[in-house]
């Protein structure tokens, strides 16, 4: 192969690795945020369709569950089920399957109408599932983003930021106002995913899936 020749492919190589890493990056920036909106979503919906249960925020399940043990409260079997679901689930990145499913049949079976009933107990484990695998996907495509779920940590890492950006005046100015927008734009973005939610499952009930379902496939296109 004459060098010339040579030359441009190698030129070419590293013009495509450098257009990989571009894409790479957008969607690692793209992606977080919106999970946090699915994440927000999915959690308001089971709550108040599936038995009060978080099907994002396990945190929730597992504060829920020791006070019934500690206060010899009604245990809901669902709810202690979710949290080794949850960690069983991490193997596979099926959110969008997994989703799509839980929307089907709740609109079949209308677990709302008796939300601590089986058929709400499965759409549970279907939905938690499905969260699982939201965060097994946000570790395989974006192992550097913060969590889209737990919005205790994102809280405290903007407040942090903030404090950091009044009071410093260093060089570390540019990194505490990039943690500042990572964390806002994720906790908002659950907020406003939660808010969506509401208004849907008051006006759609059961429905309310079809919209954490089309932003999954979203999110799906993006990949």
């Amino acid at each position: 192969m004459p060098t010339s020749d040579y030359n441009l492919g190698a030129i070419g190589i590293s013009v495509h690795a450098a257009d990989d890493a571009t894409q790479e990056a957008r969607f690692a920036e793209r992606l977080p945020p919106l999970l946090s909106v699915i994440a927000g979503m999915v959690d308001l919906t089971g709550f108040f369709t599936l038995g009060n249960i978080f099907t994002a925020h396990i945190t929730g399940n597992l504060v829920v569950a020791a006070a019934a043990v500690v206060h010899g409260g009604p245990t809901n079997l669902a709810q202690l089920l979710a949290i080794p679901v949850f960690i069983l689930a991490l193997a596979a990145v099926l959110e969008f399957a997994l989703l799509a499913a839980v929307w089907i049949f709740c609109v079949l079976t209308r677990p709302s109408n008796h939300p601590h009933g089986v058929t709400a107990g499965i759409a549970v484990m279907i939905a938690v599932s499905a969260m699982a695998c939201q965060y097994a996907l946000l570790r395989l495509a974006a192992p550097a983003a913060i969590s889209t779920a737990v919005m205790t940590a994102n809280l405290t890492n903007a407040v942090l930021a903030l404090m950091d950006l009044l009071f410093k005046r260093d060089s570390s100015l540019t990194a505490d106002r990039d943690r500042l927008k990572r964390s806002a734009q994720l906790l908002f973005g659950f907020l406003f995913g939660c808010v969506i939610a509401a208004a849907a499952v008051a006006l759609f009930s059961d429905w309310a899936w079809a919209f954490p379902v089309a932003l999954s496939a979203v999110a799906v296109a993006l990949r």
